[in-house]
Parts: structure tokens; C-alpha cells; sequence
């Protein structure tokens, strides 16, 4: 079998139909892994559950796969081949989209859901390791908004495929599987597209690596000590990135409860423009946070490269009010808005750890902000919505515990984001000393 070279000496172009490939294997991943929110209700109705128990199968399932795998497969990530441990984590993902499928109660759900987030986010570490092998630091910009394009695209086709599925379905217009229900057969379907999809992963194979500090093979205790020497630069970037996963998660897993809550709309009435609205806006912030990330490079200001992922978090933090939007309109408004700062930061903190970290801790770095985000972006804030609403008053009072989670996240991120800027090192392999 023919195969896709990963690390080719002659620019950016020829780098792209490997790209290409990682960039279709995370649009399906991010697809799986986002379909579950399109049709929660369905699900609650059918299995007779409450928003906190939904709240956990989204949020806290999710949560616990990262912080449990996430840094375990960014030592897998720095130290073997990456592109096969990119195929085995996409048929994990692959089968909890089947086991969602075919669950019969709260805990089988659970499982599923937590073996979708492990492949998907876990895939996502091995992808952007292996795409900032394949770009020069100043293209790693533009590698990274096309991987992250695929993610952008799999969160809207949760959205578009998924709730078109669920809506065809539940008319009647595709036949029901063995008798499956609408949001069963929804995702039956969506195992076998990403069996299809995730064959191209078959045509990588393994870049060599650049930038290494320190030898990849060496010990963990090495390894921490200089991921701790970088303390003060990492630690205000994860909190400023963490803070703005916590407001992007809570959103896309309470956006369709609250339209069908505040607005009485159905899942086939917004599954199509709220999957446009996903993808615009993120292929939109990706794109942005790309180029201005290059941009900032170029500048030669110490952390340049977040200036844009400050002035994301900015215009986030009124974005984050799109729930208690007087109208459709303003929810949509607000809500791509809010898509596109997320898009901006994430990507803008991706090249961040891909030029100012060595090589042999960078799957190990964003092993480990995944696994804080999810702890607290996956596993935390969609509970803590919750909680925030039983406060208030009830379920009835979901669309203002959203608000005030996603205001009170956007203005730590900015505050996290201003420190990172002033405390960036140099290079990747700079002394720290020089640095600080």
C-alpha cells in the first residue's frame, strides 16, 4: 500500500494532503463525539433521565477519559509512533459511538460516552504532534488551523448530519435500523461513516521530529523537570485556555435545551443552521487564530503569537450572554460569536505549545492541558450549570446558570491569557534565564 509522507523537506504544499488526511480523521472524531448533545432530549425522554444525569453523561464521562488518559497517551505521543496510535484511538472512538447506539440505561451510556472522548481527544494530541512535525515554526499557524479545521467541521456536522439523521428518522424519511429509535439509528449510522472516513490514516506514516531539547526516550522524572521549569508560562495559559473550554462546553451541551426550552423549537427546526453557525464561526476563528498567530511571530514580541487569544477572550465574555438572548436571532448571534473566540484561542494556544515547547514534552503539555480541560471544560462546568440553575430556582432557570458560567469563565480567561503574553519564553529551547 501506498503511503502519504509526513515530513516532506519542500514546504507547506506538499505537507498538505497529509493534512488533509488528519484533518478528515478529527471532522469524524468531533462529529461522534459532539453527536450525543443534538439529541439528548430524546434520550432523556426515552431513558427517563434528568438534566443532571445528562449533565454527567456529557460533561463528567467525558471529563473523567481525559484526566485519566490524557496524559498517559501524551507519553505515548513523545515517545512512539504516532500514527498508529491515531488508528487505534480512532476505533475507540468508533466503538463508543456503536455502545451509545445500543445502551440500555444511564451507565451503559456513561461508558460509551467516556470511550468516544478518550479516542477523539486523544487522537487530537497524536494529530497536532504530528502536524508540528510536518510544518516549520513559522507554518505551524497554518498547519494547525487546518488540522483544527477538522474539528471545527466535526462539531458542526454533530449538529447538521446528526440532527438531520435524528429528524429523517423520526419522519420517517430513512427506514429505522432492527427498530432502533430515531437517536439510536442516528448513531448507528454515524459509526459506519467513521469507519469509512478513518481509512486514509492507513496512508501516514511516522515524521521525524524536531526541536528536541532532550532525548524523547528519557526518563519521566527528566521530562517533569523541564515541563516544571516552565511553570510560569504554562500554568496562566492553561488556566486561560481551560476557562474558555468551559464556556464553549457548557454552551454546545445546553444550546439545544435551551432553544427547545426558551424558543419551543425541535431538533430538526435548528440542527441545520446551528450546524452552519458552528462551522462558519470556528472555520472563521480558526482561520483567524491561525494567521494572527504567524502574525504575531513575525512581530518578534515576547508571546505575540496570544495576542490574538487575548482579544478572543475579550469579545467572548458579552458573547457568552447568547442564552438569555431576547430572540433567535440574538442567541445565533451570540452564540457564533462566542464559537469563533473559542476557535481563536484554541488555536492560538496550540501553536503556542507547538513553538515554545521542545519537542519531547509536547504531546506530554497537551496531554495535560486536555486533561484539565476536561476535568474542568468537559467534566466540571456542564454540572456546574446545573448547579448554578438548582440554585436559581430549577431547571426552569437553565438559560441564566449558563450566562452567568460562561461571563464569569470568559473574564478569568482574559486575565489568565494578559499573564501568559508577558511570561512567554523566548524559543522552544531558549534558556529559561534569557526567557524570563
Amino acid at each position: 500500500m501506498a503511503t502519504i509522507a509526513l515530513a516532506p523537506k519542500s514546504g507547506f504544499r506538499s505537507a498538505l494532503p497529509s493534512l488533509l488526511a488528519l484533518t478528515l480523521a478529527m471532522t469524524i472524531g468531533f462529529a461522534m463525539m459532539g453527536s450525543f448533545g443534538t439529541v439528548q432530549e430524546s434520550v432523556k425522554a426515552e431513558l427517563g433521565l434528568s438534566d443532571a444525569s445528562l449533565g454527567a453523561i456529557q460533561g463528567v464521562s467525558a471529563g473523567l477519559a481525559l484526566v485519566v488518559f490524557s496524559i498517559p497517551v501524551g507519553l505515548l505521543v513523545d515517545r512512539f509512533n504516532r500514527v498508529r496510535l491515531m488508528i487505534a484511538l480512532a476505533l475507540v472512538w468508533t466503538l463508543g459511538t456503536v455502545l451509545t447506539a445500543v445502551s440500555q440505561g444511564a451507565v451503559m451510556l456513561f461508558i460509551a460516552r467516556v470511550l468516544t472522548a478518550t479516542g477523539v481527544t486523544g487522537a487530537l494530541t497524536a494529530a497536532l504532534s504530528l502536524t508540528a512535525d510536518l510544518c516549520l515554526p513559522a507554518q505551524r499557524g497554518r498547519g494547525m488551523l487546518v488540522v483544527n479545521i477538522g474539528k471545527m467541521m466535526g462539531l458542526a456536522g454533530a449538529f447538521a448530519v446528526g440532527g438531520w439523521l435524528f429528524g429523517a428518522f423520526t419522519s420517517g424519511t430513512l427506514t429505522s435500523i432492527a427498530g432502533l429509535a430515531p437517536w439510536r439509528a442516528t448513531h448507528a449510522v454515524l459509526a459506519v461513516i467513521s469507519l469509512t472516513l478513518i481509512l486514509p490514516l492507513l496512508l501516514l506514516r511516522e515524521p521525524a521530529r524536531r526541536e528536541v531539547a532532550a532525548a524523547t526516550h528519557a526518563p519521566f522524572k527528566v521530562l517533569a523537570a523541564e515541563l516544571w521549569s516552565r511553570r510560569r508560562f504554562l500554568l496562566p495559559l492553561f488556566v486561560g485556555q481551560v476557562a474558555v473550554v468551559m464556556a464553549d462546553n457548557a454552551a454546545l451541551v445546553w444550546a439545544a435545551p435551551v432553544l427547545s426550552r426558551r424558543f419551543g423549537l425541535q431538533p430538526g427546526d435548528f440542527a441545520g443552521w446551528m450546524g452552519a453557525l458552528v462551522l462558519v464561526s470556528g472555520l472563521g476563528g480558526t482561520l483567524l487564530g491561525g494567521f494572527t498567530a504567524d502574525l504575531g511571530q513575525k512581530s518578534g514580541r515576547r508571546g505575540g503569537l496570544l495576542i490574538g487569544a487575548l482579544v478572543a477572550a475579550i469579545i467572548g465574555v458579552p458573547a457568552a450572554l447568547f442564552p438569555i438572548a431576547p430572540s433567535v436571532t440574538g442567541f445565533a448571534l451570540a452564540f457564533g460569536t462566542l464559537s469563533l473566540c473559542g476557535a481563536v484561542t484554541g488555536l492560538a494556544t496550540s501553536v503556542a505549545l507547538t513553538v515554545l515547547i521542545p519537542n519531547e514534552l509536547r504531546g506530554l503539555c497537551i496531554g495535560a492541558f486536555i486533561a484539565f480541560a476536561g476535568l474542568i471544560g468537559f467534566g466540571i462546568a456542564p454540572s456546574l450549570v446545573t448547579g448554578v440553575s438548582a440554585l436559581l430556582g430549577g431547571e426552569g432557570h437553565l438559560a441564566p446558570a449558563l450566562a452567568i458560567v460562561g461571563g464569569v469563565t470568559g473574564v478569568l480567561s482574559v486575565g489568565a491569557f494578559f499573564l501568559a503574553i508577558r511570561r512567554a519564553p523566548l524559543s522552544a529551547t531558549a534558556d529559561l534565564s534569557d526567557s524570563y
